[in-house]
């Protein structure tokens, strides 16, 4: 029995499609026996191809929720688990809240990666969002994790703070009078409810990875965790004083979120150092890949493949190349053409660009600016000789 939307099915359909009507005649010549098993072995090979070239299915996430918007729809979001799909039901509010946290992420990690070669692309229409570069636990997976668990910490937190949910506000817990290094104060305000925001993020995030139970998933969990951490690590105590002219006799405080580019800044560099690990044989921890390797902490990154150099198409590997890519003739670091086009050359365009100059200000009330342009050169990577590319392809 053949499973609807199989790959089965997939391989069949040709077939179906191109066999021959049966003419409505008498019984014919019996076909020598030869001529069955050659007509078997050909139908047989010809399954199998159509199997081999069937592309590998790449799991979907719950990242795709940033792409909906506001027409988040539970049933309709591919990739969730059941406990995924039951949260979603339940919390169609906090699902808003995490589409707008995947679409800050993703923004995030496009802003951190914008001078490398791989630079954090996503694919439209594509329930992946990042295809296949995501199967391998290289060490672009394990940010990925990382700063879409943040993501939803912070987009989650800042929603109850911000009275945008009816299941959580501010924080219950920062009540009573503390000290800093500053001397006592009183809590009030509102501080921001991190708590809820990491218990919610743990349960939707994690529900995945929790059902598979493999290598893939400790990595994963782990680097979501890491994730979750980050955010808290950045939470600030923000203060107002009273008292006479403002004198700070007494201060009320409250904790409140930090700017989400100090969360991306810090797991960059998490990234920068990320740990190569292995699973240990009862799948329960990592150890160090390689002998003297130093042991990963709860606060790093770690991955188990070496990533491509992604400097051509790869459709196996998820590379998108670097052709066209945008950059710097100076420049001696990861965006400079020597590095980003990885010794293949660049092509330069003479542009013109205008922008508005010497604005001023006239009573009242205009702004008038002059037109100025200005012409630069653009630097763009050379495209792959035809053979060197289809070697990767």
């Amino acid at each position: 029995m053949v499973k609807p939307g199989s790959a089965e099915e997939a391989a069949q359909l040709p077939l179906r499609r191109t066999r021959a009507p049966v003419p409505a005649l008498g019984p014919g010549p019996a076909a020598p026996d030869g001529s069955r098993a050659s007509a078997r072995l050909g139908l047989a090979c010809m399954l199998l191809l159509l199997l081999l070239t069937l592309p590998a299915r790449v799991d979907t996430s719950w990242w795709y929720i940033g792409a909906l918007g506001a027409r988040v729809i539970c049933d309709n979001i591919p990739g969730l688990v059941s406990r995924q799909r039951q949260l979603c039901q339940r919390y169609p509010d906090i699902m808003r809240s995490v589409g707008e946290g995947a679409r800050e992420w993703i923004r995030e990690c496009q802003h951190q990666f914008r001078h490398h070669r791989w630079n954090c692309t996503t694919l439209d229409r594509d329930h992946t969002v990042f295809g296949r570069v995501m199967l391998r636990s290289s060490r672009e997976a394990a940010f990925v994790y990382a700063i879409s668990s943040a993501g939803v910490v912070h987009a989650i937190t800042r929603a109850c703070s911000q009275g945008e949910l009816s299941v959580c506000s501010c924080d219950p817990y920062t009540r009573g009078r503390h000290h800093d290094q500053r001397g006592d104060f009183d809590w009030g305000g509102c501080s921001d409810n991190i708590h809820y925001g990491v218990r919610f993020a743990k349960a939707f995030v994690d529900a995945k990875e929790k059902r598979l139970k493999d290598a893939r998933a400790l990595m994963n969990l782990h680097n979501n965790r890491c994730g979750r951490t980050a955010v808290r690590r950045f939470l600030k105590l923000e203060c107002k004083c009273h008292g006479v002219s403002g004198s700070c006799t007494l201060r009320t405080c409250w904790r409140a979120l930090s700017d989400f580019r100090r969360t991306g800044d810090y797991l960059r560099r998490r990234y920068d150092g990320a740990v190569q690990v292995t699973a240990t044989q009862d799948g329960a921890n990592f150890t160090a890949a390689r002998q003297g390797y130093r042991r990963a902490t709860r606060t790093d990154l770690v991955y188990f493949d070496n990533s491509p150099d992604y400097c051509v198409l790869d459709k196996a590997a998820g590379s998108l190349g670097t052709a066209g890519r945008v950059c710097s003739k100076t420049s001696k670091g990861t965006d400079g053409c020597e590095i980003m086009c990885c010794g293949r050359g660049y092509d330069t365009t003479r542009v013109t660009r205008v922008t508005q100059c010497e604005c001023k200000f006239h009573w009242c009330c205009a702004v008038r600016c002059k037109e100025c342009r200005n012409t630069v050169d653009i630097h763009t990577c050379k495209a792959p000789k035809k053979a060197e590319w289809l070697d990767q392809t």
